[in-house]
């Protein structure tokens, strides 16, 4: 197996553990786990009678036209890396989408620390990003994020 192969199958079964990570939570005595509670509450309205909108609009980011190797992607967030280890202040994310720019059905956004939105939006809310594809530290393919709009901001 070439070396791409093996780095591609780290990527699959990294983000395969990321998936079994957020699926799996801490039980309760009723059997449901704290991310059943998290997934049962999207798209409904919280306690205190304030409503969250069943679909979440978001902005939709746009590609420069002089920028080829530039894509978009919108969907929802799977999975946030709000510290990165290299310390230069940007954040990750993983949204499930259509594109599948990393992985079928998933796509990874590099996000700078000059457009790191405050505050991070949670696992399950929207968001649209557009830049150039790149190779990230594991090999994989990302948009390294020259615009974000995040759903509801």
């Amino acid at each position: 197996m070439r070396a791409f192969g093996i780095k591609r199958l780290s990527l699959v079964a990294l983000a395969a553990l990321a998936a079994l990570a957020m699926a799996s939570g801490c039980g309760d005595a009723s059997g449901t786990t704290s991310s059943d509670a998290q997934l049962d509450v999207i798209g409904r309205s919280p306690p205190g009678g304030k409503d969250k909108p069943a679909v979440q609009t978001v902005v939709r980011s746009h590609c420069p036209a002089n920028l080829p190797s530039c894509r978009t992607t919108e969907g929802l967030i799977t999975f946030i890396e709000r510290v990165d280890p290299d310390g230069d202040g940007d954040v990750h994310f993983v949204v499930a989408d259509t594109q599948g720019i990393t992985l079928p059905g998933l796509t990874a956004i590099d996000v700078g620390k000059e457009l790191r939105p405050h505050p991070l939006p949670d696992v399950g809310d929207t968001i649209s990003a557009a830049g150039p594809v790149q190779t990230g530290s594991y090999g994989q393919s990302q948009i390294h994020a020259i615009e974000l709009h995040v759903a509801g901001r």
